[in-house]
């Protein structure tokens, strides 16, 4: 689903307001969280520009004038933001999610689970890999278990496509909390993002 520009800012602000507030709620620094924080802010505002280059495009802006703006050639930006046509129907061509992604998912969580960082780390992208090291990762996971306990039960993943990725979630049920992974592959398989998400309370 294409967030419209609102929508996005609105996701932007909560990742921002979310980083902002992390260092007054937390007792001591946590320097992997705020690295996680960072990430998920620049996917926020990825989503900010693929929504307005999507408003630019339907009120007629070409993808050379996009391409500019962007800084990049048309070519690009179009393979970046755009969503190709079938020329016979005229209707957008969806590109399918990868067909094993719940699997790969599953095999990324039980990485985690069994503290496996280096098997989770080779499947980053070079910006994951670059963002986001082993002890982070590690540390990350440490500060789940000390807040919610082990893992419990892995609940169904959820697979849609977005772009250019393939986004997994995957539930997490732990001893006194719930998470959910999601998790972006690329087609290669890479991952281009992992996030530990708490549940939100519904009661």
């Amino acid at each position: 689903m294409q967030l419209n520009v609102t929508d996005a800012l609105g996701a932007l602000r909560a990742e921002t307001d979310a980083f902002l507030a992390a260092p007054v709620l937390q007792q001591q620094p946590d320097a992997a969280g705020a690295i996680r924080r960072a990430l998920q802010m620049r996917a926020a505002a990825d989503a900010v520009v693929r929504a307005v280059v999507v408003d630019a495009r339907a009120s007629g802006m070409t993808w050379q004038a996009i391409g500019e703006a962007l800084g990049v050639t048309r070519q690009a930006a179009f393979q970046r933001y755009g969503r190709p046509t079938d020329p016979a129907t005229g209707q957008p061509i969806d590109a399918p999610p990868i067909p094993d992604a719940a699997a790969l998912a599953s095999a990324v969580v039980d990485d985690l689970a069994s503290g496996r960082w280096a098997r989770v780390t080779e499947r980053f992208d070079p910006t994951m890999r670059d963002g986001l090291s082993e002890d982070a990762l590690a540390a990350a996971w440490a500060q789940i278990q000390a807040l919610s306990g082990a893992l419990e039960r892995v609940g169904e993943t959820d697979v849609v496509r977005a772009a250019d990725v393939t986004i997994t979630t995957t539930p997490l049920a732990m001893e006194a909390g719930d998470y959910a992974a999601r998790i972006a592959f690329r087609d290669d398989k890479t991952i281009a993002g992992l996030h530990l998400i708490e549940a939100k309370e519904t009661t």
